[in-house]
């Protein structure tokens, strides 16, 4: 009987430390839950809960000047692809995109490049120089290349006078609209050098020293050595920027005054969603050309990641 009484005793003392611990566990999980609970509503309220209701506005004509709620079905699903102002604009984004792309990569490579040469003095004063210009706000940003682009007066064409060429009118011709915004963009490309640069300068020696030895020049060791080690910033820029193409609007809307003149040459795909959603207050419509637009960029990044595979490198192996 005592023995029964010492092992009934002896099992109390063992599983009470259970206890506590399974207590104690869920009492930080409870915490763990209160603590989040305000980012999972503000999650819920502001995010979750618009796109669903942005979805269900594109089965709908939802005018927000009566704010009557009709449903349509696939009526603005179908108008995407006949609306003619919704495919130019969305020809003059996709087009944008191809030309700035190759810009917004090559130039922060090319500078990023410089500044990791050991043969560059005043490295730190370039670097500034170079990334000052990102933190300019938008609105000056355009106002300074606005008066840099006049066709009268602005100083590139002087420049461009006095060295003998005969300069465009860039903000008031069709052909030269898309590449003025280009130079526009080209002013806040110090961010994506500061990336690749701190990528640079993180490569190990050891591979450069390593290629020396074997007779390697400055080519074949940027070519072989740095171009691999760096693909994943340089991937990683690529995707930023297309994502950012595809959402472009300050710029152009400031530039044009919201008119996308000359023509419909710099009306961007956000610009007729604006003028349709907030302008003509048809957010049914508007709601369907904010899903293209998402649309149409995850197809894009997903087609970059999966062409990953082939060019970028990481040292993991992955």
């Amino acid at each position: 009987m005592a023995t029964v009484d010492q092992t009934a005793s002896r099992g109390a003392m063992l599983s009470a430390p259970e206890g506590r611990v399974t207590t104690l566990a869920q009492q930080q999980r409870r915490w763990g839950w209160i603590f989040l609970s305000p980012w999972i509503f503000g999650f819920i309220v502001f995010t979750a809960a618009p796109i669903v209701a942005s979805l269900v506005f594109t089965f709908t004509d939802f005018n927000l000047a009566n704010a009557e709620i009709t449903f349509v079905g696939l009526k603005n699903w179908e108008k995407l692809f006949s609306d003619p102002l919704t495919l130019t604009s969305l020809g003059v984004t996709l087009r944008f995109a191809v030309l700035a792309v190759p810009f917004g990569i090559l130039l922060p490579l090319g500078l990023a490049t410089l500044l990791n040469s050991q043969y560059l003095a005043g490295k730190r004063l370039w670097r500034t120089l170079f990334y000052m210009p990102y933190i300019v706000p938008v609105v000056s940003t355009v106002f300074i290349w606005q008066s840099f682009l006049n066709g009268q007066n602005g100083w590139l064409n002087r420049i461009l006078t006095m060295i003998g060429f005969d300069p465009p009118n860039w903000l008031q011709d069709e052909r030269w609209i898309l590449p003025a915004l280009i130079l526009v963009g080209i002013w806040g490309v110090g961010n994506a050098m500061l990336t690749i640069l701190a990528t640079m300068q993180g490569v190990p020696t050891e591979l450069y020293e390593a290629a020396a030895v074997d007779g390697a020049n400055a080519w074949i060791k940027w070519r072989h050595i740095t171009l691999p080690m760096i693909s994943p910033v340089i991937f990683y820029n690529l995707v930023l920027s297309v994502i950012g193409l595809m959402r472009y609007f300050d710029v152009p809307y400031i530039l044009t005054r919201g008119t996308g003149q000359p023509g419909t040459s710099a009306y961007f795909f956000n610009m007729h969603l604006y003028k349709t959603a907030f302008t003509y207050a048809d957010m049914g419509y508007g709601a369907a050309l904010a899903w293209l637009i998402f649309i149409i960029s995850m197809a894009l990044t997903i087609i970059l990641f999966v062409s990953a595979r082939r060019w970028v490198y990481y040292a993991s192996g992955d």
